[in-house]
């Protein structure tokens, strides 16, 4: 190549050079205006109104107030189980007839089934021979307490006939305890005592509270085992328990005492109760604790294991700042925002974290600040002219 064509080729070299650097300068200040026009666009503005426009604004001053939370849980109805127990049989046997039916109403020791016991007559047996050994042992101890004060026996044997009757004494008694416990009649024992004849006694099982006939468990002919099959369920239904799930965020919210509110879905009206204990354990598949509500059950409305809706009340006041429903409002993202007043004038746009609901106010945990002044009515025309 020749000398002369060297110069040429470096004036081509930086002139290209030179053009590529301004392409790139212009490039990277377009992308520097596009990028401030997209900040610019997306930005909240201050939104300005006219008197005219500001008259279809209403502000609201937020301070801090007090509330008392509400718990919302789901319930399981259960017997109230200090008024309702199982009955077992108290005998073993067939049973040879059913008294009562489920929902009868039943005083304390009134018959509720009969059943064919050999268990009747042996207590009865048992009974009779231990009142006839006890009454021949104090005869035989008093004959002998009177024969040593004339020398007839030795101290010793009348001693020992003394110990002989007692313990025939305590037989009887035992025996006696033994019919007590299986139901029979007073009048069936004081027969037994006086010695006269009784007919084939049969097995009664009776309850032990008064209540309603909750659950009949047995059937005719059904074969029983003394102290093992439970007969029947018999329970006070005036009063019911509800065991709510409490989840564990809630469990602050609550104490014993807070009144509450059942919903069934097909009763009338709410049924309403009082927390009484608050469980010590967490379910572990449902990660909630048991409350338990004790409720008045008017009309029977409440059954065991039937699903309600339970609504408590806390007791216990709790603080913060308040700001109206009607001053939430929610973006496109659907994030809640207010809007908030300026010293200046006109409105800004403020995000805010909301708490719990109390009626028709939030409760703000943050984005505002006691004092400040927030749009309540009039919000969506001021949304309307920011997006202007």
């Amino acid at each position: 190549m020749s000398t002369r064509a060297v110069p040429g080729l470096h004036r081509a070299l930086g002139g290209a050079l030179l053009a590529a650097a301004v392409i790139g300068l212009c490039a990277a200040c377009s992308g520097k205006s596009d990028d401030a026009a997209a900040a610019a666009a997306t930005t909240p503005r201050l939104v300005t109104l006219t008197s005219a426009q500001l008259q279809r604004v209403r502000l609201y001053t937020v301070a801090p107030g007090s509330f008392h939370k509400s718990v919302q849980a789901s319930g399981v109805v259960d017997f109230d189980n200090d008024q309702a127990t199982s009955v077992l049989a108290p005998m073993s046997g067939p049973v040879s007839r059913l008294l009562v039916e489920a929902g009868q109403a039943v005083r304390a020791g009134q018959p509720l089934a009969t059943v064919d016991s050999p268990d009747y007559a042996t207590a009865v047996s048992t009974y009779r021979k231990a009142l006839s050994a006890a009454q021949n042992a104090r005869r035989i101890a008093e004959t002998d307490k009177d024969l040593a004060q004339h020398n007839g026996v030795s101290a010793r044997e009348a001693q020992q006939a003394q110990s002989d009757a007692a313990g025939a004494e305590a037989d009887r008694d035992a025996a006696r305890q033994t019919l007590v416990s299986l139901k029979l009649s007073a009048q069936a024992i004081r027969d037994i005592q006086q010695g006269r004849a009784t007919s084939a006694i049969e097995g009664e099982i009776r309850a032990p509270i008064a209540g309603t006939v909750a659950e009949k468990l047995i059937t005719p002919g059904q074969l029983l085992q003394a102290g093992t099959t439970p007969a029947f369920t018999i329970a006070n239904l005036s009063r019911m328990w509800v065991m709510a799930q409490i989840p564990a965020s809630d469990l602050a919210s609550i104490h014993v005492g807070d009144t509450a509110l059942v919903e069934t879905g097909g009763a009338p009206a709410a049924v309403s109760g009082v927390v009484d204990n608050i469980g010590a354990l967490v379910n572990p598949d449902t990660r909630a604790v048991l409350a338990r509500v004790a409720v008045t059950n008017p009309g029977g409305v409440l059954k065991k294991q039937m699903y309600v809706r339970v609504t408590i009340q806390s007791r216990q006041a709790t603080s913060g700042l308040l700001a109206p429903v009607s001053a939430i409002l929610r973006d496109d993202e659907n994030l809640p925002f207010v809007y908030v007043a300026q010293a200046g004038g006109g409105f800004a746009r403020r995000h805010v974290t909301l708490g719990y609901r109390a009626g028709d106010q939030y409760e703000i945990a943050e984005g505002l600040q006691a004092g400040e002044r927030v749009v309540v009515d009039g919000g969506l025309f001021v949304q309307f002219m920011q997006n202007q």
